[in-house]
């Protein structure tokens, strides 16, 4: 800072020194200016990361710490708690004939206390039954060879052992199932898995036979899993996601692909493109792909539909944080046209009545317009970088909404759409848990065989099927086929 005597002195040198001097404190203030503006913008950034949480972005709940969210994305239904009228309900049921019944005989009268041991009796109609574990034990079938002698030539012939009895002692198909649904199905670790087996029926299991048994039916499920595949590339609506996965503590990527009845899972060291055509069942689509608009995806001719929670989130954050308007707005529309359709589908309709259809579109370009002068007015300051700005994201939002309208809103004009892509989010939330209780998958092939028994485990489920059952036939070598369309 120049001194009042300095100050002074320029004065008296003149006007060319006086005019440097203005013009040198004009271009500090200029520089000083831009470096306001940009510190300005990054501490906006900044704030916005850190008021970001599950409720208004993708992060998953579990990144919220422990500061209590006082409001939700879901609406009231208007409908009280607990099970709804029809619902079928759990509540456990007698059996006509149970496997033992026991007599509670009165042994003396409560009048005049005169024994009745002796005395006849009748059952009350009153009944009540406990239904109990029986004593767990493992059956254990031996298998022996006969021995022959022709009576012809003299040669001694011998009976073979079928080849699902490979030695002295083994455990057989219902075992293998039962402890790779423990380990594939509820995500209980190898040690404790074998560890449950043995409190349960008293005999050892090694986490060297849990693994083979895994390998195994793994192998036993190729081509269920293609059968699998190619049911989702005939289906009419499919969701697809994908999350982080690590394997050999490599970042690589978890994809899936699900329908209300079937579920795919695929592991691959990239995210995009790479991957997809990889997997193989994107490129062979051609009904409707429901995803988050991930760039990759959009390369494929299939039609498109876009998740509307993800949208939801997004606007939320631009409405609260960033204090959008139109964001606001346009978030009461989805979910309007969300309970609008749900509606429609109550009542047992296909399609939305014409002039709904034209009243929602015109708001939908109303709030866009709307947003689109908003974002006008408030364009982010100069930060003298070169090269183009960086848009805001409120912006990037708006413009997502308007070059993807009819994929925005395609629940509103084919009801076989879902609102959002939750289905493939559910699909993959129990691939998450996996991580939090394994950390990662130590090799590729261990992380490939637990995409394809998953895959078919959570595919059997969707159907009704029992999945002890179904693992069971795998390793009986006749693999319960789930159904595919066409």
């Amino acid at each position: 800072m120049l001194t009042r005597d300095q100050i002074i002195a320029i004065y008296h040198a003149g006007p060319e020194a006086v005019t440097e001097l203005v013009i040198h404190l004009c271009q500090t203030i200029e520089q000083q200016q831009l470096e306001i503006t940009a510190l300005k913008a990054r501490l906006t950034e900044l704030e916005n990361h850190l008021a970001t949480h599950s409720r208004n972005s993708s992060k998953p709940p579990s990144s919220d710490g422990f500061a209590k969210q006082t409001r939700s994305l879901r609406q009231p239904s208007g409908k009280p708690s607990g099970g709804q009228p029809g619902h079928p309900g759990t509540t456990l049921k007698q059996v006509a004939v149970p496997d033992r019944i026991i007599r509670h005989e009165p042994e003396r009268c409560v009048s005049c206390g005169r024994g009745l041991r002796e005395v006849p009796g009748r059952l009350a109609e009153e009944r009540r039954q406990v239904f109990e574990l029986p004593v767990l034990k493992l059956a254990v079938t031996e298998h022996r060879v006969v021995l022959k002698e022709c009576p012809g030539c003299g040669q001694h012939n011998s009976g073979a052992f079928p080849e699902e009895v490979p030695s002295g002692a083994s455990y057989g198909a219902g075992v293998k199932g039962f402890v790779t649904s423990l380990n594939q199905q509820h995500l209980v670790p190898s040690e404790r898995s074998c560890q449950i087996f043995e409190d349960l029926f008293g005999q050892p299991l090694s986490e060297g036979t849990l693994h083979q048994a895994v390998t195994f039916c793994a192998a036993g499920l190729v081509e269920t899993e293609a059968r699998i595949k190619q049911g989702l590339i005939g289906s009419q609506v499919v969701n697809f996601d994908e999350t982080g996965l690590y394997v050999e503590d490599k970042r690589g990527w978890l994809h899936s692909a699900s329908t209300a009845q079937l579920t795919h899972y695929a592991c691959h060291e990239k995210r995009g493109s790479a991957a997809t055509q990889a997997i193989g069942i994107l490129p062979e689509f051609k009904g409707r792909a429901i995803h988050d608009a991930l760039r990759s995806y959009w390369q494929y001719e299939c039609e498109h539909g876009l998740c509307n929670a993800h949208h939801l989130r997004e606007l939320t954050f631009v409405h609260e944080q960033m204090k959008k308007p139109w964001a606001g707005q346009m978030k009461e529309l989805l979910v309007e046209i969300k309970h609008t359709v749900a509606t429609a589908k109550e009542q047992k309709k296909s399609v939305l009545e014409p002039e709904q259809l034209t009243h929602y579109e015109q708001r939908y370009r109303g709030i866009l317009q709307a947003g689109a002068e908003e974002e006008q007015k408030d364009t982010p300051p100069a930060t003298g970088q070169r090269g183009p700005h960086k848009q805001s994201k409120s912006k990037n939002l708006l413009d997502r909404l308007e070059k993807y309208r009819e994929e925005t809103l395609a629940f509103m004009k084919d009801f076989a759409v879902p609102f959002d892509n939750n289905l493939a989010e559910r699909d993959l939330r129990m691939m998450k848990v996996k991580q939090k209780v394994s950390g990662c998958f130590r090799t590729s092939a261990g992380a490939q065989a637990f995409c394809r028994i998953r895959s078919y485990i959570s595919t059997m489920k969707k159907q009704g099927h029992s999945v002890i059952a179904a693992l069971k036939s795998v390793f009986l070598g006749t693999p319960l086929a789930p159904d595919v369309p066409g």
